[in-house]
């Protein structure tokens, strides 16, 4: 621009020196001189523009730089994955040939593996086909034993049911079993309540085996050989009656006992026998006579000298053995009524 100025400049003064130059000459230097101010403007503009066209473009490098710099990065990391990609590559080609080569090798000796194989299948299916036999043949066992089972399982659930049934009847005989050890008990209790006098006086009370038994020494009773009952005797048993006449549902047996000296008597006493069941009868008639107790609940037995308390042939052994034992029984007919069920 300074240069367009510089030569308006030359321009003025060259006008000046020559103002004597004809106008015609001074016309076409006017006429040059307009014709430099439209360049000018001309050129003023075009400036104007490519100033703007240069900032733009400046902005376009500076972008272009940026995407330069971009691009050398992603190049870079290109460049490393494609370097990395052709070592894998080389690997893969490596591995490859490697296959190539024992696949060859595995065609060499396909024929006898495959032969092997072969062979190898036939034993296992000929394996299979035993197992499978076999699972049949177990299968068959299985149902057998199944059915066998459930027969087993039916004969057991019969036998549980007569089971309970029967603990059912255990259960109920233990209970009348319990009753009748409290009657026992209650029973042996009254009869020492009733004869408390006469103990150890020739008379004993044991409770054994569910029984009470109620032992009275011959000197307490009777004379040496004889079966007629002492007053003191007849006294004891009429209290024994009182207790036996309250408890109905006891039964009584009179046993008679002697010692093993033979007796020596006459008349319609022969032996020991008879001295022992003499003497049971007469114990009965009295219980009946001081009671009113129903007869068929008493039974008289000899024992004779065959079951002695004491099997010495002393003088004390002797006067033990000579005896009569009551027998105080509950009555069992609801225990053999539960045992005949079974």
């Amino acid at each position: 621009m300074s240069k367009y100025f510089n030569l308006i400049i030359v321009i003025i003064i060259v006008g000046t020196i020559v103002s004597c130059v004809p106008a015609r000459k001074f016309q076409e230097l006017k006429e040059k001189n307009n014709s430099c101010e439209d360049e000018r403007a001309e050129l003023k503009t075009k400036n104007k523009e490519l100033s703007e066209s240069a900032t733009e473009l400046t902005s376009q490098l500076n972008d272009l730089k940026k995407q330069n710099g971009g691009l050398v990065n992603d190049t870079t990391v290109l460049g490393l994955s494609l370097r990395k990609m052709t070592r894998q590559y080389d690997k893969i080609n490596t591995l490859n040939d490697e296959l190539l080569d024992k696949q060859a090798e595995l065609m060499k000796g396909n024929a006898n593996e495959t032969r092997k194989l072969l062979a190898e299948l036939q034993k296992t299916k000929e394996d299979l086909q035993k197992q499978e036999d076999e699972l049949r043949e177990l299968e068959r066992t299985l149902e057998a034993k199944k059915k066998s089972l459930e027969t087993f399982q039916n004969d057991l659930n019969e036998m549980n049911s007569v089971l309970a049934e029967r603990n059912k009847r255990l259960v109920e005989l233990e209970s009348v079993l319990s009753r009748k050890d409290s009657i026992v008990n209650a029973l042996k209790e009254k009869v020492s309540a009733a004869l408390r006098g006469f103990e150890g006086d020739g008379l004993t009370i044991v409770q054994k085996n569910g029984k009470v038994y109620v032992s009275l020494d011959e000197k307490l009773l009777f004379k040496s050989g004889k079966w007629d009952v002492d007053p003191k005797g007849q006294d004891a048993l009429g209290k024994l009656a009182g207790v036996l006449e309250k408890n109905a549902d006891i039964n009584v047996m009179i046993e008679g006992h002697t010692d093993d000296v033979p007796y020596g008597g006459n008349g319609n006493i022969a032996d020991n026998w008879d001295l022992s069941v003499k003497r049971a009868t007469a114990i009965v008639k009295i219980i009946l006579q001081k009671s009113k107790i129903d007869p068929t609940r008493l039974i008289a037995a000899g024992r004779s000298e065959f079951m002695p308390v004491d099997g010495s042939k002393t003088t004390e052994a002797r006067q033990k053995n000579r005896r009569i034992e009551i027998i105080l029984t509950p009555k069992l007919d609801e225990l053999f009524q539960i045992l005949e069920t079974n």
